[in-house]
């Protein structure tokens, strides 16, 4: 079905401009004439044949079909509170698609409002863009729509993407000062051995003295940087283009996985987060009234990890077979006791949602500490590490320029 880009006014005069799926213009007309929108521009953009032509913008939005969480998380958040106000559905996408900066997504949204105004259920409408809308969302909003708590249902799915989106702000952040840290250190080290270490070797070399050996290998460090710079730079590059595709490899991923758990501290922090987000996820899910088996599937899937993802897929096998969750979960090793025993009493007591998101709540105070004491870690032993550096390489010069003054 062809897709149309318009522009067009509201009866109060307010300017619209989006993009949306139809048979035909007449059609799309008519449409956006019973929404109170007259259009004042229209024209074809793409079509969904792959034999049909598209334009080379709408190839890359389409291929460039991805949203932040924060993106997802603040439009999730808009459109919970709409209908919270009682506002119908397409009423409220329609008001949503004016909030959006991103085109990307702007476009996304009005795909997703007019398969909905033409009868597509809005989880089938949403599941056509996988790339933003995870499995869990897409089954999160079924739910929803299929027991009649649509509402209820959006300010949960609100709550996980906004704690969802704070989790990985948290990370990104805690990363941000020692990937700067270091970016700026390996530039001034650079910029050290490539031009200033040089003109000092010419000064050594003319002075005819006999050079230490710190001071040789530091003169050699920079011959090499300077001779063989660009191959190193291309090494490490394709170095880590096949170290990244490695760990995405099916043979890969798993020994990567495997191997992450096990880092001291790294791999506890790793480790806590998978708890956060398989006890927060699945807590949201059987509170939305998705099936539990059901929510183990897309569980599997949000820890990022192929490990515990195996873990949960076998938890998966032995409560299809009537056995309880913790039984499978403690048997594996792979997640602290505390949190099986609570989702074991939680079980055993009918309260195994309000359980999980209790354990959810305490591993995300743990992970926060956790992510404190890293940055505080982290920050000394850079510091220690630059100082070491810039020690050696200040050594490596004075001492040869002790030896020139002591013979002047």
């Amino acid at each position: 079905m062809p897709m149309y880009a318009y522009k067009g006014m509201t009866a109060a005069g307010k300017s619209v401009s989006a993009t949306a799926e139809s048979e035909n213009p007449r059609a799309l007309k008519a449409s956006l004439r019973r929404e109170g929108i007259f259009l004042t521009e229209l024209k074809e953009t793409r079509q969904h044949k792959n034999n049909e032509p598209q334009t080379a913008l709408t190839r890359w939005a389409k291929l460039r079909e991805r949203v932040s969480t924060q993106e997802l998380a603040t439009a999730t958040r808009q459109l919970s509170t709409l209908i919270g106000a009682g506002i119908p559905l397409v009423d409220a996408l329609i008001a949503l698609i004016d909030q959006v900066d991103n085109p990307v997504f702007k476009s996304i949204w009005s795909d997703v409002k007019q398969r909905v105004n033409e009868g597509t259920n809005f989880a089938d409408a949403l599941s056509m863009h996988p790339r933003v809308f995870s499995g869990l969302y897409v089954n999160m909003i079924r739910a929803g729509e299929s027991s009649g708590a649509f509402e209820v249902v959006l300010n949960r799915l609100a709550d996980f993407t906004e704690s969802q989106a704070e989790l990985r702000s948290k990370l990104m952040g805690t990363m941000m000062y020692p990937v700067i840290m270091m970016f700026m250190a390996m530039v001034v080290v650079t910029i050290l051995f490539v031009f200033v270490i040089p003109k000092i070797a010419k000064i050594f070399e003319s002075q005819k003295v006999s050079l230490p050996t710190p001071t040789r290998l530091l003169i050699g460090l920079s011959s090499i940087m300077r001779n063989y710079g660009v191959l190193l730079i291309a090494l490490l590059i394709g170095g880590a283009i096949f170290f990244r595709r490695w760990m995405q490899s099916e043979k890969g991923k798993p020994k990567w996985d495997k191997f992450v758990l096990k880092i001291p501290f790294f791999g506890e922090l790793v480790r806590m987060i998978a708890v956060t987000r398989l006890t927060r996820t699945l807590s949201t899910l059987l509170g939305s009234g998705v099936p539990l088996l059901t929510a183990f599937d897309i569980v599997k899937n949000v820890v990022q990890n192929d490990v515990l993802s195996k873990v949960i897929e076998n938890a998966r096998e032995s409560v299809k077979e009537g056995e309880s969750i913790a039984a499978p979960l403690k048997r594996s090793g792979q997640f602290p006791p505390i949190m099986t025993h609570m989702i074991a009493i939680g079980e055993k007591s009918g309260e195994l949602e309000s359980m999980l998101a209790q354990v959810a709540k305490s591993y995300e105070v743990q992970v926060n500490a956790r992510l404190q004491a890293a940055t505080s870690i982290l920050e000394p032993i850079m510091i220690v590490v630059m100082g070491v550096v810039v020690a050696f390489i200040v050594f490596s010069i004075l001492m040869p320029m002790m030896q020139i003054s002591s013979f002047a």
